[in-house]
C-alpha cells in the first residue's frame, strides 16, 4: 500500500510516497480503506518539526472510508461499515489503522468526502463555540481565517447560537464566503485594521471573544480587539506560534483571559466524541450546516496540497483522495 511519510522535517518537499506493508489491526483496532483524508494545519506543524514526531512518520489524523478488517475485541463495528475518525494513525495512506473507540459511523446519505471534511474541523468549531467560550444570544465574536475549513464552520455555529460575528479574511472572494456563512461584518485584514473594526463593530467596547487560528501575526491585535475580561481563544499557529508573553500583559489590556485548547481534551471520552460528532452530522443532514470542500488532491500530490494550504490559497476544506 501507499503512504505519505516524512523521513526528516522541513518543507513540503519532505513528503514522500512510500510503499509500506499493509497494517494489521491489533486488539481494539480496525483497518479502513481511506476514501478521503483531511488535511489540517497540524499536519504541516508535524512536517515542519514545530510539533515533534517519531520519524519516519505517516502524516494525517482525519479520514473517512470503509472498514476492511477488525481486530480482536471489536464488537461494535464490522467489515464494510462506513466510518470516520479524527484520530487515525496515518491517514495519508490507502489504508490506515484507528482505535475503534475513536470511530464514528457515517450516516446514510453522507458521502465520505463530506465526513472527512467535517469531522476534525467541525468538532473543533463545535467545542470552540459551545464549550471553550460558550456563545449565547447577543455575544460578539471575532473569527480569524473565517474562510478556512474551521472558520466557515465556526461562523455558522456561532450564528446558530445567536452570536454576532465579525470575520477576518484576506481577499474579497473570501469575504464573500464568510458573508454567505452568516458573518454580520467582514474585515479584509490585508486592507483594514481588524482591531479597529472590532471596536467599530461593538460601539467601542470590544468583542467578547476572539477565536484565533493564526497565532503570531494576530496575537497583539486580537488582545486589542477584546472588551475588558474578554477571552482570546488561540487554537492554531498558521503564521507561527504565539511568542512568549508576560501574564501581566493580560491585566494591562483589561484583565483578559487567554486559553490554548485542543480537540483531544474536548473529545476525551467515547460518549463526548459521539455526542459532538452526532450533532454535527444532524446539522448537516437537515441543511443547518454547510460543508465547503475547497480543493481536492490525489494522494501523490500531498506536497502540493500543503503548499496551497500554507500559502493561504485555499478556502474551506482541503482533502486528499487516495
Amino acid at each position: 500500500m501507499q503512504a505519505i511519510r516524512i523521513h526528516e522535517t522541513g518543507g513540503p518537499e519532505k513528503l514522500r510516497v512510500d510503499e509500506v506493508p499493509l497494517p494489521v489491526p491489533g486488539a481494539g483496532e480496525v483497518r479502513l480503506r481511506v476514501e478521503a483524508a483531511g488535511i489540517n494545519f497540524i499536519d504541516t506543524y508535524q512536517r515542519s518539526g514545530l510539533y515533534p514526531v517519531t520519524l519516519p512518520y505517516t502524516l494525517g489524523a482525519e479520514a473517512a472510508g470503509v472498514i476492511t478488517e477488525v481486530g480482536s475485541g471489536v464488537t461494535e463495528f464490522r467489515v464494510g461499515d462506513q466510518v470516520a475518525s479524527a484520530r487515525v494513525a496515518g491517514a495519508y495512506a490507502t489504508e490506515a489503522l484507528v482505535s475503534a473507540v475513536q470511530l464514528v459511523r457515517v450516516p446514510d446519505g453522507v458521502e465520505s468526502r463530506i465526513a472527512a471534511a467535517l469531522l476534525l474541523q467541525g468538532m473543533t468549531a463545535h467545542y470552540l463555540a459551545c464549550d471553550t467560550f460558550p456563545l449565547k444570544p447577543g455575544d460578539t465574536a471575532l473569527v480569524h481565517a473565517a474562510a478556512g475549513g474551521v472558520g466557515l464552520l465556526l461562523v455558522q455555529i456561532a450564528k446558530r447560537r445567536g452570536a454576532r460575528v465579525l470575520a477576518t479574511v484576506g481577499t474579497d472572494e473570501k469575504a464573500r464566503l464568510a458573508r454567505e456563512a452568516g458573518a454580520d461584518e467582514v474585515c479584509i485584514y490585508t486592507r483594514d485594521n481588524f482591531s479597529t473594526a472590532a471596536r467599530q463593530f461593538t460601539g467601542g467596547r470590544g468583542v467578547d471573544v476572539v477565536y484565533d487560528a493564526v497565532g503570531k501575526d494576530t496575537f497583539t491585535g486580537s488582545l486589542d480587539s477584546l472588551r475588558p475580561r474578554g477571552m482570546l481563544v488561540s487554537y492554531g499557529n498558521s503564521s507561527g506560534p504565539v511568542p512568549p508573553f508576560a501574564p501581566l500583559l493580560l491585566m494591562q489590556k483589561g484583565s483578559l483571559y487567554f486559553t490554548r485548547p485542543t480537540l483531544n481534551h474536548y473529545a476525551a471520552t467515547a460518549a463526548e466524541l459521539q455526542a459532538r460528532a452526532g450533532e454535527l452530522f444532524r446539522w448537516v443532514g437537515t441543511g443547518g450546516l454547510r460543508v465547503r470542500i475547497g480543493a481536492t488532491f490525489p494522494l501523490s500530490a500531498a506536497a502540493d496540497a500543503h503548499r496551497a494550504l500554507e500559502g493561504r490559497a485555499t478556502t474551506g476544506k482541503v482533502l486528499l483522495l487516495p
